[in-house]
């Protein structure tokens, strides 16, 4: 099995347009459908995906578009004969404010949504995306070794109180239902910090000036995540972050994040004395 995150009807002679933003996620979707033998194709955003990435593709299965120029997607997914999309990496949070420089697609798309947040973006794209011949991908898919599991992934280096963590899992998961963000810091039952659109890293470092002990970083989903679109990551600079702020304890969801590259972010982990549990 490719992966049990792939529909069942998956087909593995068909080209995968992989839609990749900034960070290691979208290198390593594109390595392991190699070590596959799937045929992938490259869309990369402007000043978001890696030289490094776009220049490990093959010249006439690749392009760079602008993230507002939803048309240009479509065409080159169309042009590169895509069955699939599978999206990875992130965008810089600004660009939905400035430099997004939307095309008629997009703005037509925008104009229609009354609420705009990922939810209903990422919606409305999937329908275009469905229309224009290709299917979304759950963005777990080929990354089964690398999702976070239940129970300690690390060596125990803290000892927490059940109450402590699991206090951290409530608050983590409301705010993540309340589509707030999907990461919290807490210590000893007070909640010190709150992701919101800023983003993981500068959550943590808000909850790393208080130069504590004992913090714990929950990392969770909303209860109706689309996995095609948006999942959470862990990797060696969220690692470094903690290890900056002070931050000793990541609790991850199990199966819903995905921990990059995961058999040295742990190793790392370790050499950090920083523990990773998952719930």
């Amino acid at each position: 099995m490719l992966s049990k995150f792939l529909p069942s009807d998956f087909d593995a002679a068909q080209p995968i347009g992989l839609i990749a933003g900034r960070g290691e996620y979208p290198k390593l979707i594109a390595d392991r459908a190699r070590q596959m033998g799937l045929p992938i194709r490259l869309i990369a955003f402007e000043n978001e995906a890696t030289e490094a990435l776009y220049d490990s593709f093959p010249e006439l299965e690749r392009v760079r578009i602008n993230v507002g120029q939803v048309g240009k997607w479509l065409k080159a997914l169309r042009t590169f004969n895509c069955k699939y999309t599978i999206a990875a990496g992130q965008v810089k949070p600004g660009k939905l404010f400035r430099g997004l420089n939307p095309d008629i697609k997009a703005a037509a798309l925008l104009v229609k949504l009354k609420r705009k947040n990922a939810d209903t973006i990422f919606g409305s794209i999937a329908q275009e995306l469905d229309q224009n011949g290709q299917t979304a991908l759950d963005a777990r898919a080929f990354l089964d070794e690398d999702m976070a599991c239940k129970g300690l992934m690390t060596k125990r280096f803290d000892k927490i109180e059940d109450t402590y963590l699991q206090h951290g899992i409530e608050i983590a998961s409301e705010m993540a239902r309340l589509d707030v963000g999907q990461g919290v810091v807490v210590r000893k039952g007070t909640v010190l910090a709150v992701e919101a659109f800023e983003g993981t890293d500068p959550m943590l470092r808000r909850a790393g000036e208080f130069k504590t002990d004992q913090l714990i970083f929950v990392k969770t989903v909303k209860p109706s995540q689309d996995y095609r679109f948006d999942v959470p990551v862990f990797g060696s600079r969220t690692l470094e972050t903690m290890k900056e702020a002070g931050i000793s304890t990541a609790v991850l969801k199990a199966d819903s994040v995905i921990i990059l590259d995961r058999k040295r972010v742990l190793s790392e982990a370790e050499a950090s004395k920083i523990q990773i549990l998952g719930f």
